[in-house]
């Protein structure tokens, strides 16, 4: 049955019966409408830009397949051998240090020139020996130079020396002062100390004997950059080596590391004009002229600590193969913080080196007598340097 309706503007309209009257559509409903069963349109994917795509077509070209594949062999020819030393630097670092591998009270501190030049009093002296107390430290290593490039040494740079002396032996029986005198070599330019003179070694010769009147304990020698196999090198430490006998006093050295791979040393000098190591057989052959023979184990361009300490205890254990047991072997300990090319911070921690170092010694030789580390230097050094020393060095 049908019904009509009557709508509010008097159109009759047929429906069913209970039908709902159909809404007016309006404006707005009919946009809605539309724009609902209008599909969209998609965007535009963006266009590779022309360069790329030259690129592309460029490296897929089929004259370029022997370059890609030479270009991978060379890059895993790099960086394989980097990857195999990494790994092996962080298995050096694994492990526990043996017992007992701990200060020998055979230690040294390198020490600024400010307390030979007037800028230091006894209560700095006073300060020294309480922060001393306690410690392994034997030696002190008190900047007492830079040498003339000629090797002469004015008395001018240290008119305190002989003050420092007596009150250091008042305030710390038993610590001896060693003079350290250095300079820049010409090694690697036109200018600095020229060892293949044999004037110029004898004049360090005579610049010795004039800081041993001093009254200092002995002398400490700092030449850089110095290459592996230098023969005048080993000259002078002969020659010095019978003025420091005659004086009864030590005759010791700051040293390079060690070539840490065969041929690295050679390969670094070739490309960079500085080689920074010396090899195990030339750091021996000092080792045995002198009385002391301190590692400079720090600014290794290592960007982990744990990648450090593994450096440190190879360094180590190289140096022990190498040193005679009646020499002292000090290793360095970085008591400074910078962050740069050749020195991460956060990498070349004291807490790493010592831990480096004990895990080569107990490795390499355990019940070394003479040996011991050497912290550089006292006016850089913070707290947390001198804790981590005492927590991981001292029993």
């Amino acid at each position: 049955m049908s019904t009509e309706h009557t709508d509010s503007e008097g159109e009759r309209r047929v429906g069913l019966p209970g039908a709902e009257r159909e809404p007016q559509e309006t404006q707005e409903t009919r946009e809605t409408r539309e724009t609902r069963e209008t599909p969209e349109t998609p965007e535009p994917a963006p266009r590779t830009p022309a360069w790329a795509r030259r690129t592309a077509r460029v490296w897929r070209h089929p004259r370029l397949r022997l370059p890609k594949r030479t270009a991978l062999a060379l890059a895993l020819v790099l960086l394989l051998p980097l990857l195999a030393v990494g790994i092996a630097l962080r298995v050096n670092y694994a492990g526990d240090p043996a017992a007992g591998t701990q200060t020998r009270n055979r230690d040294a501190l390198w020490m600024g020139h400010a307390w030979v030049d007037g800028r230091k009093r006894d209560a700095d002296v006073k300060a020294l020996a309480k922060r001393l107390r306690g410690t392994g430290i034997r030696d002190l290593y008190v900047h007492a130079g830079p040498l003339e490039h000629d090797g002469t040494l004015p008395e001018s740079v240290h008119p305190r020396a002989r003050w420092l002396v007596g009150a250091v032996h008042r305030e710390l029986p038993g610590v001896r002062v060693q003079a350290w005198l250095g300079d820049e070599l010409a090694s690697e330019g036109p200018v600095g100390l020229r060892l293949e003179r044999a004037a110029t070694r004898k004049a360090v010769v005579g610049s010795t004997r004039q800081i041993l009147a001093a009254g200092f304990d002995g002398v400490h020698f700092d030449l850089e950059p110095l290459h592996s196999g230098d023969r005048d090198y080993l000259s002078l430490l002969d020659a010095l080596r019978g003025v420091t006998r005659s004086a009864h006093v030590q005759l010791s050295v700051a040293a390079h590391q060690i070539d840490p791979l065969p041929a690295a040393n050679a390969i670094r000098g070739a490309l960079s004009g500085h080689p920074k190591w010396w090899s195990q057989s030339y750091f021996g052959q000092v080792a045995r002229r002198v009385d002391q023979i301190a590692v400079m184990s720090y600014d290794t361009a290592m960007p982990l600590e744990s990648l450090y300490g593994g450096y440190v205890a190879q360094q180590t254990s190289l140096a022990l193969e190498v040193t005679p047991e009646s020499t002292d072997l000090l290793m360095g300990l970085p008591f400074y913080y910078e962050d740069d090319l050749s020195h991460h911070g956060s990498a070349e921690t004291v807490a790493a080196a010592v831990r480096g170092t004990r895990l080569g010694l107990s490795r390499t030789d355990r019940d070394r007598e003479n040996f011991g580390v050497a912290l550089y230097v006292d006016f850089a050094a913070r707290e947390k340097d001198w804790a981590a020393y005492r927590k991981g060095w001292l029993p």
